[in-house]
């Protein structure tokens, strides 16, 4: 961990990866900005799954195991958990351990009948999903919100090919992509009023303080976030609001004044860019959207 944040914030533009976002608290944090006004990608998400639940699961199918990445709350995995009623195996993955502990421990009351086998894992880095009597299970892979966003298109091929060597050869994946709009309605998502996405962010810094013993004053950095049109995502910052050192570990980082970390982007994309961006391992069988197209859940199958 230590290297690979030395590594970001020794390059010309300073970079964190988003991952380092969720503890505890940060996945908390996060559960806070999908109930916010601002943020359209939850309720058009959750718009697509109760409109279309029926379909969706007939898609997925029968004798499955559902494998969930980046799992959080598990809230969105409900809808499915409800429909798929011969469901006997769920698999939530999420780099938070104590957060996921507390959401697993609430779902084994809430669906007796279902064996659900945390996994604590970077899913952005190779994993092994556990073994289980259901061995001849089709697995669907679950990856809700607009998280695939989050990479950069190569990074995206990376992961697409990791989950290729991780599942098995007939396995499916239901994912959340988030669609090109008014970038009006995209920065306001990331800049809410009440500075929950703010918090957030800068929580970052708290975390590496915290695991890696660094000395970020928090106080000194602020959130931004805009639409880059030309590259076609948001982007986050934390800004140095002065010339400063922080030290990690034997290592001291200098920042300028108004110089930036760059702590996520998140990409937005038109359906046939998707497609393409994919077809190398999946072919996008079927595309649910909102009603104002701000969102979609694509069902893909590999290839």
């Amino acid at each position: 961990m230590q290297k690979e944040v030395l590594e970001g914030l020794t390059k010309s533009q300073k970079q964190l990866p988003s991952k380092y976002f969720y503890d505890e608290k940060g996945s908390d944090l996060f559960e806070q900005i999908t109930r916010l006004n601002e943020y359209y990608l939850t309720d058009c998400e959750k718009e697509i799954l109760q409109n279309n639940i029926k379909d969706i699961a007939g898609c997925i199918g029968k004798d499955v195991m559902l494998i969930e990445l980046g799992s959080g709350s598990s809230y969105k995995t409900r809808f499915l958990l409800e429909e798929l009623s011969d469901l006997s195996t769920y698999i939530p993955v999420d780099i938070s351990e104590e957060f996921l502990l507390k959401t697993v421990s609430q779902l084994r009351l809430e669906y007796p009948k279902i064996s659900i086998i945390p996994v604590f894992a970077d899913y952005t880095s190779n994993f092994d999903l556990p073994v289980t009597e259901g061995s001849n299970q089709k697995q669907v892979v679950f990856f809700p919100g607009s998280t695939i966003g989050n990479f950069d298109p190569e990074e995206v091929q990376v992961f697409l090919n990791n989950m290729a060597g991780i599942t098995a050869d007939d396995s499916e994946m239901l994912v959340g992509v988030d669609l090109k709009k008014d970038p009006k309605v995209l920065e306001a998502a990331y800049n809410d009023k009440q500075g929950i996405t703010a918090q957030f962010n800068k929580n970052m810094l708290t975390h590496l303080n915290r695991v890696l013993g660094a000395d970020f004053d928090i106080e000194k950095f602020r959130h931004k976030a805009f639409y880059n049109e030309e590259a076609g995502r948001i982007e986050m910052h934390l800004i140095s609001s002065q010339k400063q050192t922080v030290t990690i570990g034997d290592q001291r980082i200098a920042f300028e004044k108004g110089e930036s970390i760059h702590t996520e982007s998140s990409y937005k994309y038109g359906l046939e860019e998707f497609e393409e961006l994919v077809a190398d391992w999946y072919s996008v069988e079927k595309v649910w959207t909102d009603d104002k197209s701000y969102f979609s859940l694509q069902y893909l199958k590999k290839k």
